[in-house]
């Protein structure tokens, strides 16, 4: 009988703990069934996301940011499941574009393995075309294949054998996967470069002294390089159209400094403007024979677009704009206010 009392206890005290052990273990496979619906459920996205994985970054900030941006609800269970297979710090660095329908088990698989993987290459506005090739062969992630080929060599590869390759590539920033090659970017910006420059000539103004598209590209590129304000640009592009239909002299400083190649130390002196080059715009009226840069878009459509007036000299402010002057003695008001006399 007292054995019987002192088991009743016992019992209850069993009970109770075979009840806590059932519940944890009923908690335990609804958490770990939770875990595999969410690792295995598609991504909170309806179109194809663009996402960046910078050097070093972790799965733990990763999801924060995913979770931020609506993509993952419970970003926890992105960190589990690299924590259990054991990539927490393995993502590949890079940008990303996701497709629809990926889960986060896939999410995981892309950015360990790389696959999917595009790392930006920028061509900036304004450069010369060796400027954009340097650029290239020192980009890490592209594979070299024209680096020891001319100009003429890359045009030929590229299907415009006999174009000089200067202003023939579109500025822009370009996305390459892995095995993109320098070529292949190449490919891309000449023949974007084509397809924009088609697009402005048919949209050009009436009555502008442009005979080609080259021309328009060669003008371009010279207001390219004549101020970094779009706001100038039509206006600029405008005295160089006005001084063009006159027979004016261009007279500008950028294609001298082109024709003299590496003999430009920094700083242009009144014998430069001297130099017998054919990029001398000072002792050549007209335009240059080729483009002097990578103009940009707004630049190509300013130059086929430029502002109406009568300006037909302008002069650096020093704070980036310029003055615009109709008359001689005017323009030289403003050089001895604005350059003389600074």
């Amino acid at each position: 009988m007292v054995d019987e009392i002192n088991n009743e206890p016992n019992q209850g005290k069993l009970k109770r703990i075979a009840a806590w052990a059932l519940g944890i273990v009923l908690l335990l496979m609804w958490v770990y069934a939770d875990y595999r619906v969410s690792v295995n459920a598609p991504l909170g996205i309806s179109k194809p996301l663009r996402l960046s994985v910078k050097k070093g970054q972790g799965v733990a900030a990763l999801a924060l940011d995913l979770r931020s941006r609506q993509v993952l609800v419970e970003p926890v269970w992105l960190r589990v499941l690299a924590a259990t297979q054991g990539t927490s710090h393995d993502l590949k660095y890079g940008e990303y574009v996701i497709p629809p329908g990926t889960t986060t088990q896939g999410l995981l698989d892309i950015l360990v393995s790389g696959k999917s993987r595009q790392v930006s290459v920028t061509i900036v506005e304004g450069w010369t075309f060796a400027q954009m090739r340097q650029a290239l062969a020192k980009h890490p992630e592209l594979r070299q294949e024209v680096a020891e080929k001319t100009g003429e060599e890359i045009m030929a590869l590229l299907e415009s054998p006999g174009v000089f390759p200067e202003g023939q590539f579109f500025p822009d920033t370009y996305f390459i996967g892995t095995s993109t090659s320098d070529l292949d970017i190449l490919h891309k910006s000449h023949k974007k470069m084509q397809e924009v420059l088609a697009a402005e000539w048919q949209a050009r103004a009436l009555n502008i002294p442009l005979n080609t598209p080259e021309e328009a590209l060669t003008l371009a590129s010279i207001v390219e390089k004549e101020t970094g304000r779009a706001e100038e640009r039509p206006a600029i592009a405008g005295v160089f159209t006005r001084r063009l239909q006159k027979g004016m002299r261009l007279q500008t400083d950028p294609t001298v400094i082109y024709g003299m190649g590496e003999g430009f130390k920094g700083n242009l002196h009144k014998e430069d403007l001297r130099r017998d080059t054919p990029y001398n715009t000072y002792a050549h009226t007209g335009l240059p024979p080729t483009p002097i840069a990578l103009p940009g878009r707004q630049a190509i459509h300013a130059a086929l677009n430029p502002a109406e007036g009568t300006s037909l000299y302008f002069v650096a402010r020093g704070d980036g704009t310029h003055v615009f002057s109709s008359s001689l003695d005017e323009h030289e008001r403003a050089v001895d206010k604005f350059q003389r006399h600074r």
